[in-house]
């Protein structure tokens, strides 16, 4: 993610450059000054009458409540899972032999917001990281290629190689690219009427992009096919293929990665999870794990309270969800709490791709026979077609991920053992046909048909990547789209909440304001919506929020 993920420019924000807009400039408003967490908080009065609930710990659940806690409000965290993150976890398999990580490749911890949440919250320095040994490592049935990290230019002078009669082009790309977090890091944080009104002249390539898909944005400048395909073989991080995708978002996104790199937190991203939630309790917050909300009560349309699952009330005059807004919206409200169109707008919207991940302890050390750390295997399709393999779990089509995190930190696995992960992004529908089976606990057939795929990604691997993958193989583990509904309880086991599409990202994303007073959105299903930072950035701005309405 990038710095535009502040989220300075959300879509009701941005009507205001609308007519009601030009009248506020010519009265002559201007921007109001920008307020840290801690100043927002010193205008609220009664801090301590304040109770607040955040539905989830994932880490926008996490990043609101560590705020909530450090600036003097009575905090309940709660969670379904019996540690604290989300996807942001790990677990152990062959007594603590290996230990794996739930989904963190990378992430963009040294992009400007990063830095700055973790650094409001006293934990930029706490947790260390990992640099990725490279911006991408792309390996098609036609090539093998590495694009250098934080190096723009050794991008460029890497693919005009491959595509000498396309450098201009490609370079034009790239400075764009890049262009794009730089111009977001310059918008404003607390904007006035006239800065609406001026945007499209101080940022006027995210004015051109607003409306382009991600294959659009690529065609701007890359009109050879082959080029881009390779330039979007990384859809599958943004969860939509390039004819779908906001470009905005794959382009703020990618741009930051390319120009800053990307990190990886040690040992595993669960320090981040549990550097979070002892801040929370640390600083007086209360944290509750096995146990799950299931009403969040009205009075007078505000939000009163949450029940859990045991009966228990919790007294709230906030509720913030890191939680599915399907669910928060179907299941946890009372029918008529919020409004039809509101409703008709969470119905319109699709959750995301869901994911498919093998995970491999091996019995020996594997560092440095395989070249990069996150190894982009194409099985030789478009990105369009790799979408619909996704969607329809034909596992020897589909673009794989392969991270060997023994090449990223060379004491990341025990000594003479090594870890690794494939992965593909994952449609729903092969395995819907499994979902009551498996939640009634009769898996047999699901895990007959988990097992073929799982076999058929490690072949892949071992004839692609690694020859003798199979025979080193200590540990092996698998998740489904199910395991993904199990843990997190994400309809259709959605890992970035909705989907980044054109008319829910960027300025239309679904804000985490809500129409239900006192109830915010705090995860992948708000603003800005998934991944690390996209989450960790939803919390601080669910918080803020809460922070303009309590102090208006």
């Amino acid at each position: 993610m990038s710095d535009f993920y502040d989220l300075r420019l959300s879509r009701r924000r941005f009507l205001a450059v609308s007519g009601l807009a030009l009248a506020a400039a010519a009265a002559g408003c201007a921007a109001g000054p920008a307020r840290s967490p801690a100043q927002m908080a010193q205008r609220v009065a009664g801090r301590q009458d304040r109770p607040v609930v955040v539905i989830g710990a994932g880490l926008g659940g996490l990043i609101a409540a560590a705020y909530l806690a450090q600036n003097g409000f009575p905090v309940t965290l709660v969670e379904s899972h019996d540690i604290p993150g989300g996807y942001a976890t790990s677990f152990d398999r062959a007594g603590g032999r290996f230990t794996f990580e739930v989904s963190l490749h990378q992430t963009a911890a040294k992009s400007g917001t990063t830095l700055r949440v973790l650094s409001e919250l006293g934990l930029a320095e706490r947790l260390p990281l990992a640099a990725a040994p490279e911006f991408a490592h792309l390996v098609t049935p036609e090539l093998e290629l590495t694009l250098p990290a934080a190096d723009p230019q050794g991008c460029v002078e890497a693919l005009a190689r491959l595509f000498p009669a396309e450098r201009e082009s490609i370079a034009a790309y790239i400075r764009e690219l890049t262009q794009v977090p730089e111009e977001t890091a310059r918008i404003p944080e607390n904007m006035g009427a006239a800065d609406y009104i001026s945007f499209p002249g101080k940022f006027p390539l995210l004015w051109d992009i607003r409306k382009l898909t991600m294959a659009q944005f690529i065609e701007r400048h890359i009109k050879n096919p082959r080029l881009k395909d390779l330039l979007s073989v990384y859809w599958g991080y943004y969860g939509l293929p390039p004819s779908q995708l906001s470009g905005f978002y794959y382009a703020v996104a990618t741009g930051d990665y390319m120009k800053h790199g990307g990190y990886y937190y040690l040992p595993r991203s669960q320090a981040l999870s549990e550097a979070l939630a002892d801040t929370i309790q640390k600083a007086g917050g209360r944290v509750i794990y096995e146990n799950a909300v299931e009403s969040i009560e009205l009075a007078g349309g505000r939000v009163s309270g949450v029940v859990l699952a045991g009966g228990e009330r919790l007294p709230a005059q906030a509720a913030l969800a890191d939680a599915a807004a399907p669910t928060v919206f179907g299941k946890m409200l009372a029918a008529g709490a919020a409004p039809a169109d509101y409703l008709a707008k969470l119905t319109a919207y699709r959750p995301s791709l869901s994911s498919f991940i093998v995970w491999l302890g091996l019995n020996q050390e594997i560092r440095g026979r395989v070249k990069g750390y996150g190894v982009s295997l194409s099985a030789g399709l478009s990105a369009e077609a790799e979408y619909e393999a996704s969607l329809a779990g034909r596992a020897d089509q589909v673009g794989l991920g392969v991270a060997l995190y023994d090449n990223l930190a060379p004491n990341y696995s025990r000594p003479g053992t090594s870890t690794m992960t494939i992965m593909f992004v994952s449609g729903y529908e092969p395995w819907r046909r499994f979902e009551a089976d498996y939640l009634a606990g009769r898996k047999d057939d699901y895990r007959r048909e988990k097992e073929r795929v799982a076999r058929e990604l490690v072949a892949r691997v071992e004839k692609r990547l690694l020859p003798g993958l199979s025979g080193m193989i200590e540990v092996r583990e698998a998740a489904t789209p199910l395991t993904n509904l199990r843990f997190t309880k994400n309809p259709q086991g959605a890992i970035y909440g909705f989907e980044q599409s054109l008319d829910n990202a960027f300025m239309n994303r679904l804000e985490n304001r809500t129409p239900v007073k006192g109830l915010y959105l705090c995860g992948a299903w708000g603003h800005p919506g998934g991944g690390f930072t996209g989450a960790m950035l939803a919390g601080r701005d669910a918080y803020m929020k809460l922070m303009e309405d309590w102090a208006a």
